[in-house]
């Protein structure tokens, strides 16, 4: 009975250990995740209004980029950041139809 009652408990606390280590590194992936969305979103949404409004053309589009993807660093992994006005409208089309779903 002891041995039953002993492996029950460390399967309760095993379980309850890994409920609270697991959801922590989920949710701070999921939140790594918002991050890189919503900040891809953001600088699409300024990079195209400036395009609309006749303030930046591509090639500075592509220069102010580059030089946000540079200042981020170690913020921002590769390939999470969008980095040309294409990957803007990508981004942008992902978001909306998400939206509408």
């Amino acid at each position: 009975m002891g041995k039953t009652l002993f492996g029950l408990l460390g399967l309760v606390v095993g379980f309850i250990g890994g409920a609270v280590i697991g959801g922590s590194l989920l949710g701070g992936a999921a939140t790594g995740v918002g991050v890189a969305t919503g900040l891809s979103a953001g600088i699409c949404s300024t990079v195209t209004a400036a395009m609309e409004e006749g303030l930046l053309t591509e090639e500075q589009v592509a220069q102010v980029l580059a030089r946000a993807a540079t200042d981020l660093g170690g913020m921002a992994e590769a390939g999470e950041l969008v980095g040309s006005t294409a990957d803007c409208e990508r981004v942008m089309q992902e978001l909306t139809a998400a939206a509408s779903n």
